[in-house]
């Protein structure tokens, strides 16, 4: 460290391009990540690793100053330095003094893609991706359940976001997103981590069920509603027609009852929610409204009935999840007629043109490459796209190909666990095909991350293997060690996803 030291502190007045060029030494372990060199005051803050970690290495001519925000351990003895952990202490130095590292709402960004980083490890791969392409990533976006399942917290997902920005030196903004988010007071816990896109899953608070009833069942549950929330449903669409692209959606009084049995009680909640999130946060938010939680696909008139009614609240959203037709299952391409899905999502995309010209967004929308060209051109590209589990994938090709004693450890933890992780997620895979990867060589591993039975039992068992005490500190260990491969690795996968989405290439 001494050698670095002291070469840092002779460029410390020199120009920032001169210090990133100039200020790693051959000889050191300590490295920089040269996007990560700032000059600020009269100090040099940069990210730097070793072959255990990566940090904050804060330099300085004077003991004041930025410099004295930062808490880490005093280093060295020529020069004013300071070694920084990544808590969340420096995180808020960090978002204080360059606050391109924090979230932002991204309402006026057209194309945005939500990146899902359980590891905290995927940003780097994610800004190196996106930054090719006309698109705002949401580097920071977890679920409830994926910050029970991997013991992060809101907070957690925030700090490693703003890390790995910083190390990126990505000033284009970026979103974060407490996803899939019921309850107001798990809002409060996304808003105070400083989150500016809630998913709102109205799942537990719209009447599903409804979708199946017979029409007496629900003619009699709309009787129950106050005579003046009849009538208005009476006058707004009974018998009404409603032109959407070159499609007229028919709206007739048994559709538009049974809408609003399934609807009005959920919807009356986004208001609540919305209004919450405007005592908050003012406009800067972005709501996404989530219906996609249904076993049924959402038909067009429904979808058209939950836009009108959002609007008539004059609830501000910036994008709406239908639950499309066919299977979007986690870590494999769409299962379905293509053809009719392609029949069906123009007619969820004019809506959106039609009636408020929102974001389309697409959950569990990783890996489905069979429909990308058709929603981004259906969409004109104003889509929000959701992936998670497919960085995660990522990761576990990087073990497997790196790793092979961890990596059948890992896959055998998988196996163990597959049944339980069906409790919270649906596949469909067959796991029997997977080979044993006992009786399989060490360079065929990584085939398994093509397989999609075996990448649907990856996909639904990370938490428990990295609530493994011993695999864990392996497989971090792992990880930091092979940092640039998974960084490339991402950043390909990445590029697959965006360039058949059509997003453009930046000029």
């Amino acid at each position: 460290m001494k050698d670095i030291l002291e070469n840092a502190s002779s460029l410390i007045r020199s120009h920032e391009d001169d210090i990133r060029q100039n200020i790693d030494k051959k000889c050191s372990k300590v490295s920089f990540y040269k996007k990560s060199v700032f000059k600020k005051d009269s100090a040099i803050v940069a990210m730097a690793r070793d072959d255990k970690q990566r940090f904050i290495l804060v330099i300085s001519e004077r003991e004041d100053g930025i410099i004295s925000e930062f808490e880490g351990e005093q280093i060295g003895d020529a020069a004013i330095a300071r070694k920084c952990p990544l808590s969340e202490h420096n995180a808020k130095v960090l978002r204080k003094h360059f606050p391109w590292t924090a979230p932002i709402s991204l309402r006026d960004r057209k194309t945005t893609v939500g990146c899902g980083d359980r590891l905290g490890l995927a940003t780097a791969g994610h800004i190196a991706a996106a930054s090719k392409y006309q698109v705002t990533p949401v580097l920071a976006q977890q679920s409830m359940r994926e910050l029970e399942l991997t013991g992060r917290t809101y907070r957690n997902v925030v700090d490693d976001a703003t890390f790995m920005v910083f190390q990126a030196g990505y000033k284009d903004g970026y979103g974060a997103d407490g996803d899939h988010l019921k309850t107001i007071p798990d809002i409060d816990i996304a808003l105070a981590a400083g989150m500016p896109m809630i998913t709102l899953d109205l799942s537990e608070v719209m009447n599903a069920a409804a979708g199946d009833w017979s029409q007496d069942e629900v003619d009699a549950e709309f009787e129950k509603l106050d005579a003046a929330t009849q009538k208005r449903i009476e006058e707004d669409y009974f018998g009404k027609s409603f032109s959407v692209g070159a499609d007229v959606i028919e709206m007739d009084a048994p559709t538009a009852r049974r809408c609003a049995v399934m609807y009005l009680g959920a919807l009356d909640f986004a208001l609540e929610v919305h209004d919450h999130l405007v005592s908050k946060r003012g406009d800067k938010f972005d709501l996404e409204i989530s219906i996609d939680e249904t076993t049924s696909p959402t038909l067009p008139s429904h979808h058209l009935f939950i836009v009108k009614e959002l609007r008539l609240r004059n609830v501000e959203f910036t994008s709406l999840a239908p639950r499309f037709i066919g299977e979007f299952q986690k870590a494999v391409d769409y299962i379905g007629d293509v053809e009719e899905f392609d029949r069906q999502f123009r007619v969820h995309a004019d809506i959106a043109k039609a009636f408020g010209d929102y974001k389309v967004s697409i959950h569990s929308g990783s890996d489905k490459f069979m429909v990308y060209p058709a929603i981004g051109e259906m969409t004109g590209m104003r889509l929000h796209l959701k992936t998670a589990g497919t960085s995660w994938l990522e990761a576990v090709r990087v073990i497997a190909e790196n790793e092979p004693v961890l990596y059948r450890v890992m896959h055998k933890c998988a196996l163990d666990n597959f049944q339980e992780m069906l409790k919270l997620y649906h596949i469909t895979a067959d796991i029997n095909k997977i080979p044993d990867v006992d009786q399989m060589a060490d360079e065929d591993l990584g085939s398994l991350v093509e397989m999609n039975e075996a990448r649907q039992l990856l996909h639904v068992t990370y938490g428990p293997i990295l609530n493994d005490k011993a695999i864990r500190p392996l497989f971090f260990d792992a990880m930091h060690k092979f940092e640039k491969q998974y960084m490339e690795k991402l950043k390909g996968h990445f590029d697959k996803h965006l360039s058949l989405l059509g997003v453009p290439v930046k000029a």
